[in-house]
């Protein structure tokens, strides 16, 4: 009832905010970028390098030490997609954890809506998720993969995703300001997620029908498994996919705003 009864509020408070500081946001993605590739001999060049070269490692170790495999379908291509989703997650999700944090002397200044840097990371991070997409495709196309008309589905579960990182984006630079322990303790965290999100192993792997069904409220599982069914095999994701994939970037994007809505006045006494 409380959700329901403040959701109405958040939404309509992001889309002004939006609108009115449309600027300040653009300003804020052009700064992440210039610190992101500042000396950089390659710059932007990186977005497309880095997933790349994480793809050789993790096939060279999962599928030649490992023997893992993916029946009817390039492990490349299957190992690229989940990767390129949970990177995304995990970056965006990482940097806006410190972005109220970091940014405590500007908020000191002038008046702004505070969760303009988080929203700030998770977009700032989405034109280089919208980058990686090119060596992706590569991948696709190189291993004979193909393509399909349903990749004109993707960008809806690339905006379910979205949804889904800035909430959990809102969520995690609120508590970062009262536990910055929390710092430290994402990190571990992130690590087991990865671990627990089918990227580099077929989840048909498990023997243990519970432990599927748990790994299947993942939501990033549910994220993948949907690009997946697109990419590799060039099926339309059955109603069911579309309608969690909806739902869990729903109740993500909605708990973290109420809960950043709540706690952000008392920022200042944390600074």
């Amino acid at each position: 009832m409380v959700v329901s009864a403040c959701a109405p509020g958040v939404f309509s408070s992001l889309s002004l905010a939006a609108k009115k500081y449309g600027f300040l946001l653009r300003e804020l993605i052009v700064r992440d970028f210039k610190v992101k590739y500042k000396r950089s001999v390659l710059g932007m060049l990186w977005s497309l390098l880095y997933p790349v070269l994480m793809m050789c490692v993790m096939a060279v170790v999962f599928r030649n030490v490992f023997r893992f495999s993916v029946p009817g379908v390039s492990y490349l291509s299957y190992l690229m997609t989940g990767l390129t989703l949970f990177n995304y997650f995990s970056e965006a999700s990482n940097l806006a954890m410190s972005s109220v944090v970091a940014n405590f002397a500007l908020l000191g200044k002038v008046y702004m809506p505070k969760y303009i840097f988080p929203l700030s990371k998770c977009l700032f991070v989405g034109i280089n998720f919208v980058l990686t997409l090119l060596p992706l495709y590569a991948v696709i196309l190189l291993t004979g993969t193909g393509l399909c008309w349903q990749h004109l589905l993707l960008p809806y579960d690339y905006l379910c995703l979205l949804g889904f990182t800035l909430g959990m984006a809102l969520l995690l630079s609120a508590a970062a300001v009262f536990l910055r322990d929390l710092f430290y303790i994402y990190g571990i965290v992130l690590t087991v997620w990865t671990y627990l999100t089918p990227i580099m192993y077929d989840i048909s792997m498990i023997g243990s029908a519970p432990l599927i069904a748990l790994l299947r409220l993942n939501p990033l599982y549910q994220y993948i498994s949907f690009a997946r069914t697109i990419v590799l095999f060039h099926t339309t994701p059955a109603p069911r996919q579309f309608l969690i994939c909806a739902l869990s970037a729903l109740l993500a994007l909605l708990g973290g705003a109420v809960f950043f809505r709540r706690t952000q006045d008392r920022f200042i006494y944390y600074a």
